[in-house]
């Protein structure tokens, strides 16, 4: 039987939008979907009562779609949303200058939440609260507090360590979600729409093969698809198919489980190199040349998901199936130095 082919035209949507393959209502999101009802709710119940919504935290690892839910969430209500990052407010006038621009019902997003400093953290509390701003002006003998009140906001945060969150601040959000890796099937469906936005011609072979090599994430698989894209218009007749994929991903380091070539040196590195383990992650990262809280937040959870690695108080160990991946015989049961 001939596979369905996915290469529906679509009407061409705003740059924006065909720029980042988001989806901008909750009827287009994939996956998620005891978030997404949740959410869907609390913004009903919101406009029923004419208020903004509560504060809001989407936790989770990277690409899984935190920034795509707070722009549904304000094209939900129907209000504005201000974009910024924990990093890039370095003073206490950075956080006044975006509070204060705010209309009522508006949207801030702070990106890694987590990294705000301290002192601009406690400037949040009383705006978060009581909808109040304290600021100081000027110094020594003439400093004096000026209090300014605020428009009712709704401050959403998205943060991939929500463990670094202090606790008055993670207890200032009444509503608190964690995002989720997704499954392949779920991918697919992505990789499908981004497929007919891009006017890509995919028959579902194609579309499965990047899901399932996606390491359950989104943004990697809208990522590969431009690639595997670019490679079916060079080397063949830009038509995606299952083997055109896999030519693609192969050519782009990126084995049949989703594994890249980093991912492979971090796995060697613990073997080869440690033992198999237990290692503390600063030694691997200068084994595989690569910062610590890379290997933590971007390769580590999936490693950890897929059961190749360990996470110990003593540090990172390297599980049967990774030495079986690497093509090593692993060491005799409970050796892990069997290696040396």
């Amino acid at each position: 039987m001939e596979e369905r082919i996915i290469s529906d035209v679509l009407t061409k949507p705003d740059v924006a939008l065909e720029l980042t393959l988001r989806p901008s209502l909750f009827s287009d999101f994939t996956g998620q979907a005891k978030v997404k009802e949740r959410l869907e709710i609390t913004v009903q119940a919101a406009k029923q009562r004419g208020e903004a919504l509560d504060h809001i935290l989407l936790s989770g690892p990277p690409g899984l779609g935190k920034t795509t839910l707070a722009n549904i969430l304000a094209k939900s209500m129907g209000t504005n949303l201000k974009s910024t990052s924990g990093p890039t407010i370095e003073k206490a006038g950075d956080l006044a200058g975006l509070l204060t621009n705010l209309q009522e019902g508006d949207v801030l997003f702070i990106d890694e939440i987590h990294r705000l400093q301290k002192t601009i953290e406690e400037y949040l509390y009383p705006a978060m609260e009581d909808f109040k701003l304290d600021i100081i002006i000027d110094s020594g003998p003439n400093a004096r507090s000026v209090r300014l009140n605020l428009p009712r906001f709704t401050l959403i945060g998205a943060t991939t360590r929500s463990g670094l969150l202090t606790a008055p601040l993670l207890t200032r959000f009444p509503v608190r979600e964690r995002l989720d890796y997704y499954q392949a099937e779920q991918l697919k469906t992505i990789v499908i729409r981004a497929a007919r936005l891009l006017n890509i011609e995919m028959d579902e072979t194609g579309a499965m093969e990047i899901a399932r090599r996606s390491r359950g994430t989104p943004r990697i698989a809208n990522n590969l698809i431009r690639r595997v894209r670019d490679y079916a218009q060079v080397r063949s007749d830009g038509r995606v198919t299952a083997a055109i994929a896999d030519q693609a991903l192969a050519m782009l380091e990126i084995d049949e489980n989703g594994l890249d070539e980093m991912d492979k040196r971090i796995l060697e590195a613990i073997i080869i190199k440690f033992g198999g383990g237990p290692v503390g992650v600063n030694s691997l990262a200068v084994a595989v040349g690569e910062e610590p809280d890379t290997i933590e937040e971007v390769y580590e959870p999936y490693l950890i998901m897929e059961g190749y690695l360990k996470r110990t108080n003593q540090g990172r160990v390297a599980t049967e199936l990774s030495y079986k991946k690497i093509g090593i015989q692993p060491p005799p049961s409970g050796n892990q130095q069997g290696l040396f």
